[in-house]
């Protein structure tokens, strides 16, 4: 059963065992009124206490007791005979006056119970009451209007019953959807922290890897410079040092790249080369890349048009899930081709793979395969809206244990509103 029937169903029974409270003072009132009726007829006053005292602990303790040890139905089914039973009995010794078919519509509307059996039980009620009543020299145009009240009343209260669950499903649906919104409002707020902390990170280091770079360039360049060096400064100024500075301008590079992606501020349609931006994005994945084998084929594809701070945004999401998904020695690949107008890219792992049914939720928002803590469900959902915002496609094919492969195709040309930028213009850029 789906969570919201059950939690409409279980208010349902709450409601219901607060109703048998009230209902008990009900009969108790009646039970009063008949003893004044035939005070002085100790026998049929005794009957009536009786059988008020046995309904009262029958209905409201020992039947609510065992709802713990069986089922519901089987319950509700044990009430219907010992009302049956109290009433007729009552009824018979009292000769069915007026305030004794009061207790026929009154315990129609005291449920007897949420099963698919309450109708069938009622009927059964109704026939074993008015057969005994009718049999026993009861009116029967009193058995009949107490009846019909008891039917309408039924069916109207069950009605009534019906529109109260389902109103309470709504406000519960209405209520999960405000969380998932709180919680994504959290998500948001603390990617938007960890990119402005990103951002300022990547700045403190810009700012000494400058002097680092422009020092070790001068060293070499004066070294070089210098004519008579032993071996070991010569070693130096042909292997060591190129490859110090190599190293040095690939983390003033991650560095720029993490600027760059973290900036929040709007990011219009630009120019730009695509498989620069790809390497980009293959350069702060790299970490989460460390154990497996990474494959390029990134074939020449020229300049589109788009936001490139997107596209690497939906490169390195995809990067690190092939990256997790993927076991130690596993190959992780990344491919770009141009076709036509189009450009497409693969980033394809052999991976877990997935299964039929997580395919079928793999965009939408919140849903993740990942334990808790390493996943918000946020990121694929958002990668299917920048690809569609870019008038592209992703596309997914994947198979549990032989890995998966994302394709994304992007228009060299995205549909741009024509108030932001000059169509003509970016169509041109992007030739």
């Amino acid at each position: 059963m789906d969570d919201q029937p059950r939690n409409a169903v279980q208010e349902a029974e709450r409601v219901q065992r607060g109703i048998h409270g009230i209902a008990g003072m009900g009969a108790a009132t009646v039970d009063l009124a008949l003893i004044i009726a035939f005070w002085g007829q100790w026998r049929v006053v005794l009957v009536i206490a009786g059988v008020g005292v046995v309904l009262a602990l029958g209905n409201g303790v020992v039947l609510e007791w065992l709802v713990s040890k069986t089922s519901r139905a089987r319950v509700e089914a044990m009430r219907m005979v010992l009302n049956v039973a109290g009433i007729t009995l009552a009824g018979i010794s009292t000769q069915w006056p007026v305030l004794i078919w009061v207790f026929v519509p009154y315990n129609m509307l005291w449920y007897f119970g949420l099963d698919p059996w309450v109708r069938p039980r009622m009927a059964i009620y109704l026939v074993a009451i008015n057969g005994v009543a009718l049999s026993t020299g009861a009116e029967p145009l009193t058995a009949l209007a107490f009846s019909l009240i008891g039917i309408f009343g039924y069916l109207v209260s069950e009605k009534r019953g019906s529109l109260l669950m389902q109103k309470h499903a709504e406000l519960e649906k209405a209520h999960q959807e405000l969380q998932q919104l709180h919680q994504r409002a959290i998500e948001q707020e603390r990617l938007s922290s960890l990119g402005l902390m990103a951002a300022s990170v990547a700045h403190e280091i810009n700012n000494p890897m400058s002097y680092v770079t422009s020092n070790v360039d001068s060293l070499l360049h004066d070294m070089r410079d210098e004519p008579d060096l032993s071996g070991t400064l010569k070693e130096y100024v042909d292997d060591v040092l190129p490859a110090t500075l190599d190293g040095i301008k690939r983390v003033n590079s991650i560095v720029s790249d993490l600027r760059r992606f973290s900036r929040g501020d709007y990011e219009g349609y630009t120019s730009y080369d695509f498989n620069a931006e790809v390497r980009t994005a293959l350069r702060i994945a790299r970490i989460q890349l460390g154990h497996v084998r990474v494959e390029e084929s990134l074939n020449e594809v020229g300049t589109v048009v788009g936001r490139p701070r997107q596209l690497v945004q939906v490169l390195v999401n995809l990067l690190v899930n092939a990256g997790q998904a993927t076991p130690s020695g596993g190959v992780v690949s990344l491919s770009t081709s141009r076709q036509g107008n189009q450009v497409r890219v693969e980033v394809r792992d052999t991976g877990s793979g997935m299964s039929e049914e997580t395919k079928s939720h793999l965009f939408e928002p919140f849903f993740t395969t990942k334990p808790s803590g390493l996943g918000t469900g946020l990121g694929l959902s958002v990668v299917y809206g920048i690809i569609k915002a870019h008038g592209g496609r992703i596309e997914v094919e994947s198979e549990l244990g032989k890995g998966t492969c994302f394709t994304i195709v992007l228009p060299n040309v995205p549909p741009l509103p024509a108030e932001k930028t000059s169509d003509a213009a970016l169509r041109a850029a992007g030739r």
